[in-house]
């Protein structure tokens, strides 16, 4: 099967080792969860596939191929997009020529494809094409940062912190957003700091603690455990909640960045 798979990675930041000999295997079609605390390395991870960090050992390998320690726009082209923390947009341009920008290195016909597909799925955003992407909610902010990513049409799509910030309804939103990408074929990686929204989309989950992997197996092995997700703080309160709300009032917000 078809999959991004991040083999035995070490990433330094500041003279130390923030990531250490991770090891994950994300699959075309699927969501994999990836989940952690603050400060266990998740973010680090995610620069490091994206091409912003150069691992110091390891290898990222896509679809068999070692693309490990190239350029972003490589990697990019290659069929890997991240989302990082942060909704990074140029604030003073609008939608359109936000989408624009980020289909510069695609054919005139890829990028109006791409744009036809993310305005299916972010139909809100046409009616938003004209403004300032300043002057748009947190909401469609995080649907422009995904609009970015996906305009490309990624084999893999790796996101960080998909609901920060935003409120219940709007992650609602996006739920379904992530479930048909990943049902058109697009491996995604979904970093998430409420457990249970991460947990009710993935068939794959990891925690990671201390830049190492501590769980790797089913998702749904983790929704029948509770006590797994205590173990490393990612849920507290009921044992009982539903891993498939959005935002039940049993979990607990992760503190941002990592």
């Amino acid at each position: 099967m078809s999959s991004l798979h991040l083999r035995d990675l070490t990433v330094e930041r500041g003279g130390r080792a923030v990531v250490r000999d991770v090891s994950v295997e994300i699959e075309a079609g699927q969501v994999t969860a990836l989940l952690g605390p603050n400060g266990a390395g998740k973010s680090t991870l995610v620069l490091a596939v994206g091409g912003v960090l150069r691992p110091r050992s390891g290898t990222v390998l896509l679809d068999g191929a070692d693309i490990t320690g190239r350029r972003p726009e490589r990697i990019r082209q290659a069929g890997v997009a991240i989302v990082p923390e942060g909704r990074r947009l140029l604030p003073d341009l609008t939608v359109e020529d936000n989408l624009r920008v980020a289909s510069y290195a695609l054919t005139r016909d890829q990028a109006q494809a791409g744009r036809d597909r993310v305005l299916e799925l972010f139909p809100q955003l046409g009616q938003r094409l004209t403004a300032a992407a300043r002057t748009l909610s947190g909401g469609e902010q995080q649907m422009v940062v995904l609009a970015q990513a996906l305009i490309t049409q990624p084999r893999y799509l790796l996101i960080d912190e998909l609901s920060l910030g935003l409120a219940p309804v709007v992650v609602s939103r996006l739920i379904p957003v992530i479930a048909a990408v990943a049902e058109s074929g697009t491996g995604v990686l979904l970093i998430e700091q409420f457990a249970t929204v991460a947990l009710g989309l993935a068939q794959q989950a990891h925690i990671m603690e201390g830049g190492r992997i501590r769980f790797s197996g089913l998702a749904r092995e983790l929704r029948e455990q509770p006590e797994l997700l205590s173990s490393a703080y990612l849920l507290r309160g009921s044992p009982t909640a539903d891993p498939t709300s959005p935002l039940p009032g049993s979990a607990s917000p992760l503190e941002s960045g990592s």
